[in-house]
């Protein structure tokens, strides 16, 4: 030991030279920090994966120019491979300082508020880092019968050419994302749609044409509301516009609270200080309306709304501007707070008095919810007891150090719960899981079916009580633990029926938990395919598995495949033949924590749960999770598949 020591004090010192200092570019350090400026890198599978933060910079500017009143039609059009395309036709970039405007970090036009009052974009990053993390880049500014054209590669400047043109004025901007940054990336449809919908929810009179659809909106916000509710709202949306605010909400019988909030368009899915301020003058006006001692909580139970905000010099309070932080409407001007108190006080106020009878359906819903409360006071006091000391000694929960609540720590994005049946399945997970970043929730069996229950349920459960307790979700998302609440039940009858058990406790409770995208299910392999690296004949296939070794990882004397499907399953025969080893996994606890790591890992398969307007809630639990009804009885016939195992299934290998 003593030896150990003198060594560790005797080791050479490295040099420390000029050498060693070194200056990056402004395209360079966003390649070098990728994560500083667009958030994450992702490969499209999530709405805040970095190609749609690339696509948002880009769009950003061209809506900024509508807001300038320069254009009213954006075409956003991306191609089988993956390419982008952009077309305003707004007032183009300056040629004169066109290179600067996409290359040279902290150079643009929204500094000093003059060419653009009420932008989303202010610090001269955004389309930079566009052209830093694509492999190919090209952007057009057409001005006055000229067009400058500069096409880059990663950032480096490749041509730059000046021509006439009859086209309109206005830029065009093409980038296709770095496949070797964006590993497996792909635009999928229904995410692009939402993002360029939320656009025009917000700009009366934009129109944007995607893959040659048309996309607008007449009525704003209470288009945003009736697209997106998966409740029938109590009484038609309240939706009243000022200058420079924009608000839309109903009630609907749900629990929990729901809110859409914009600055300047910019879609602030973490809210910030204008939601802020909703919630507390939404919530003070309707009290004072009423002249009665309501909570504001009762009062907002069930609130589905939205507010849009346009606002100078906005600040968010990170890259991404996903949450609001700015206080006042513009520099030296009144707070957000007062704005939009004083406006929610006159506008909704009035409202309600003109329209005595949404009132007294609010008034109702208010009386509810209040009610209902109060019945469960007594019970909820106990659970929060009970929760309290079980969180001392929370056998059901192995907690992570990191938590999406976090709200300094880098990684809280990462956070993630697994909901596991059974002890066997959650010590697999357990054993593999980062602990920094992954959390797990063992259940004891199958839980209980909580539909058409009240929510004094969820205290008077157990096993929900703690449950609600661990994500820390009793009082809105705000406190929510982890970003990913991730369901991982075994692929057979019982762990399909858990899954949907714990699901319909999340629609019935905190349909909010699904709507903003936290909940998933993990998919998990159903089969194990492998054979010794000797027998394999295909050299590429042993190339490649060598190739997707993790660092500091061994190469082993076996090559595997982990398929989810039969058609995965053939595929790998075909490739690690002659005669490789089948194993089919009947369940989680079958994987060892050696195997189980690769799953829940970079590679790890989810499925995002999801909530459309068509998905009514409701009528939806109602037909799986209510009376064993004709009709769901007739789907199940329908719908029945018999699997039958034949000696023959496997493919024959050639020699």
């Amino acid at each position: 030991m003593a030896e150990e020591i003198e060594n560790i004090g005797t080791q050479p010192t490295v040099d420390y030279t000029d050498e060693n200092i070194r200056h990056l570019s402004d395209m360079e350090h966003v390649r070098t920090r990728p994560g500083m400026y667009i958030g994450r890198l992702g490969d499209g599978n999530l709405p805040e994966d970095g190609i749609y933060v690339l696509l948002k910079e880009v769009v950003d500017n061209s809506i900024d120019e509508f807001k300038m009143n320069a254009g009213k039609r954006i075409e956003v059009d991306i191609d089988e491979n993956m390419a982008v395309s952009v077309r305003d036709y707004g007032r183009g970039i300056p040629q004169g300082k066109l290179v600067e405007a996409v290359s040279v970090l902290n150079t643009g036009g929204k500094y000093d508020s003059k060419a653009f009052k009420k932008s989303v974009g202010l610090n001269g990053v955004g389309v930079k880092a566009v052209n830093a993390l694509s492999e190919r880049f090209e952007v057009k500014s057409f001005r006055d019968g000229k067009v400058r054209s500069l096409v880059f590669e990663r950032g480096v400047l490749q041509s730059d050419k000046t021509e006439n043109t009859d086209d309109e004025n206005g830029t065009f901007i093409f980038f296709r994302p770095d496949a070797t940054l964006f590993v497996g990336y792909r635009f999928h449809d229904d995410i692009v749609e939402t993002m360029l919908r939320n656009y025009t929810y917000l700009n009366s009179g934009l129109t944007i044409m995607y893959n040659g659809r048309r996309i607008l909106s007449r009525n704003g916000l209470a288009d945003l509301l009736n697209d997106t509710m998966t409740n029938d709202g109590l009484y038609p949306i309240i939706h009243v516009k000022g200058e420079d605010i924009e608000i839309a909400f109903t009630h609907t019988n749900q629990y929990g609270e729901e809110y859409h909030s914009f600055v300047n368009g910019q879609h602030t899915t973490q809210g910030g200080t204008h939601q802020s301020a909703f919630k507390e003058h939404i919530a003070r006006t309707i009290k004072e309306f009423f002249g009665k001692s309501y909570e504001y909580g009762d009062i907002r139970n069930g609130l589905v709304a939205a507010i849009d905000i346009n606002e100078e010099e906005p600040m968010f309070e990170s890259q991404t501007k996903i949450k609001l932080g700015s206080l006042q409407m513009a520099p030296g001007g009144e707070s957000i707070n007062k704005y939009v108190g004083d406006f929610i006080k006159r506008e909704v106020d009035n409202f309600l008095h003109i329209h005595p009878d949404v009132a007294e359906v609010m008034k109702q819903k208010i009386e509810e919810s209040e009610k209902e409360r109060k019945a469960m006071a007594g019970v909820t006091k106990l659970a929060r007891e009970r929760a309290k000391k079980a969180n001392l000694h929370n056998k059901k929960l192995r907690d992570c150090r990191i938590h999406y609540s976090d709200t300094k720590n880098d990684r809280k994005e990462e956070s993630s719960i697994f909901i596991t049946e059974g002890l066997s399945a959650s010590g697999s997970i357990t054993k593999s899981r980062d602990v920094n970043t992954q959390a797990v929730f063992s259940l004891r069996g199958k839980p209980l079916n909580s539909f058409g229950l009240t929510k004094k349920v969820v205290y008077e459960n157990e096993e929900f009580n703690l449950l609600q307790a661990a994500l820390d979700i009793e009082d809105g998302l705000d406190t929510l633990r982890y970003n990913k609440v991730i369901v991982a039940t075994d692929a057979d009858v019982d762990g399909m029926h858990i899954r949907l058990l714990i699901i319909t406790f999340f629609l019935q409770f905190f349909p909010e938990l699904i709507k903003k995208g936290h909940v998933y299910v993990l998919q998990t392999p159903l089969f194990r395919v492998r054979n010794r690296r000797t027998k394999v004949k295909d050299k590429a296939v042993v190339a490649d598995a060598d190739k997707r070794l993790a660092k500091g990882e061994h190469k082993s004397d076996f090559i595997t495949r982990y398929c989810y499907s039969e058609e995965e399953r053939v595929a790998a025969i075909r490739a690690l033949g002659p005669d490789p080893e089948i194993t089919r996994f009947k369940g989680l606890g079958e994987i060892s924590p050696e195997e189980f790591v690769h799953f829940i890992g970079p590679d790890m398969r989810l499925e995002q749960v999801t909530l459309h307007k068509t998905d009514q809630v409701q009528k939806l639990l109602a037909y799986y999770m209510g009376k064993n009804t004709p009709e769901r009885q007739n789907f199940i016939i329908d719908n029945l598949v018999i699997e039958e195992d034949l000696p023959d299934d496997t493919p024959e290998m050639e020699d």
